[in-house]
């Protein structure tokens, strides 16, 4: 462990690392829950998606373990299974298999993305406000979406959404449960995500407001979407948008996620670079293209990774430890199939409050920069759809720059993006 890892050379132990690793896993592990919850609201079984997200989890953070060696695990991104729910399989009406292809193909080109220098020209290509304001839409759509779940709010023929009954148990219990992990989150209390689901959970089945199944098992089947992806359906004219979408949130993603752990971790060289950055996106990649072979949304980095860092996990072993106890939580299918939908909507909604921060750092002087990072953010919630947020916070970005005399502001890469999204606008 020591010539692998270097151990001593970023002053940990084996100790160190496995303590981290725990930390980590007990940070993101709520994912074993809302991951399956999500995607079972797009007509895959739970079960099998259940077994999907945690060996997408395991092979992502081990891979990122011992190839990349860093301290960041990985698992089903949470904007992405929402993507991919919401937006391609209820909203478009394309089937789950199609998007699993379509996950798979964009796994298969951010794996091509790594190896070559494209992969740098894109991620600095894009404006960092951009960056800022497509995080913070997909916040924004998490919390929307968990409003929606728990009955906080409902449709309206008048308004098209509309206050819920929110003295009934499911609002009040989410709620409860969002005032609840923030409150421990503040208190630097790890887990704390998955604290205040499995007592919104407890409320519910000593209520009656949810059935309770039990805790161990052997993992259900895989098999109802195991290798269940329709690549060929994926390959049509119109999914070229969610293929380019979920490419642009995987890729932006990770690497925010891989700076900013990394910084906290102080693993960057002395020119302010990630090193070894080509084995951490190339984990990254490969872990997208087994979870959809596996069956589930895209993988990337999680941000929860930093509270590993903070318990003292510097290297891949932290990484490793997290990714075994993904394993084990494969016999764990019973308890994360008695967790209410309202409970997972507290996570989801403490997410939204999380990633909708970025906001903070957009560029408020610069009306140019911020208006499309707004059009962005505000886009993905109201319609319903990330890839209609990103598409139309790009062509109000390009057209604003051309517009301002300031079209030298715009790289390549933007123009191209913008005009793939206004002819799918206009002829899809």
């Amino acid at each position: 462990m020591e010539s692998w890892f270097k151990l001593s050379q970023h002053n940990s132990s084996v100790r160190i690392e496995a303590t981290a690793g725990l930390t980590t896993f007990l940070a993101m592990a709520y994912i074993s829950v809302v991951n399956p919850s999500i995607l079972s609201q797009a007509g895959m079984d739970f079960g099998a998606v259940f077994v999907a997200t945690c060996i997408a989890a395991a092979f992502g953070s081990i891979v990122m373990g011992l190839y990349g060696n860093y301290p960041i695990a990985q698992a089903p991104g949470m904007g992405q299974n929402a993507f991919f729910t919401f937006t391609v399989v209820l909203g478009m009406g394309h089937s789950w298999q199609t998007a699993l292809g379509a996950v798979f193909i964009s796994g298969v080109i951010f794996v091509v993305l790594s190896v070559l220098p494209v992969r740098e020209w894109l991620v600095n290509s894009i404006p960092r406000n951009m960056k800022l304001g497509m995080a913070a839409g997909i916040g924004l759509f998490l919390g929307f979406i968990a409003l929606k779940n728990s009955g906080v709010i409902i449709d309206s023929e008048a308004t098209l959404v509309t206050l819920g009954d929110i003295v009934r148990f499911e609002p009040i219990a989410c709620i409860l449960g969002f005032v609840v992990i923030a409150a421990l989150s503040a208190q630097g209390i790890s887990g704390a995500v998955l604290i205040g689901i499995l007592l919104v959970a407890l409320a519910g089945w000593l209520t009656g407001n949810a059935d309770f199944t039990g805790i161990l098992a052997l993992p259900p089947s895989p098999a109802p979407v195991l290798l269940q992806l329709d690549i060929g359906s994926a390959l049509q004219l119109s999914m070229v948008t969610v293929i380019l979408s979920m490419l642009i949130v995987d890729v932006f993603d990770t690497a925010g996620t891989l700076i900013g752990v990394a910084t906290r971790a102080q693993l960057l060289d002395d020119d302010g670079r990630l090193p070894r950055l080509r084995k951490a996106l190339l984990s990254d990649s490969s872990a997208t293209v087994v979870g959809a072979l596996a069956g589930t949304s895209s993988t990337t980095s999680y941000i929860e990774s930093a509270a590993g860092v903070e318990a003292g996990g510097k290297t891949g072993l932290t990484a490793v430890v997290c990714g075994m106890l993904f394993i084990g939580c494969l016999f764990f299918a019973p308890l994360a199939q008695s967790v209410p939908a309202y409970a997972t909507a507290s996570a989801l909604l403490f997410v939204a409050c999380l990633m909708a921060r970025s906001l903070a750092d957009v560029d408020w002087q610069d009306i140019t920069e911020s208006a499309p990072a707004v059009v962005a953010a505000i886009s993905m919630p109201l319609t319903f759809s990330i890839a209609d947020g990103i598409g139309l916070g790009f062509i109000t970005y390009a057209l604003m720059k051309v517009l301002s005399r300031r079209a030298s502001q715009c790289s390549p890469a933007v123009y191209v993006i913008a005009l793939i999204f206004a002819l799918k606008y206009l002829y899809l």
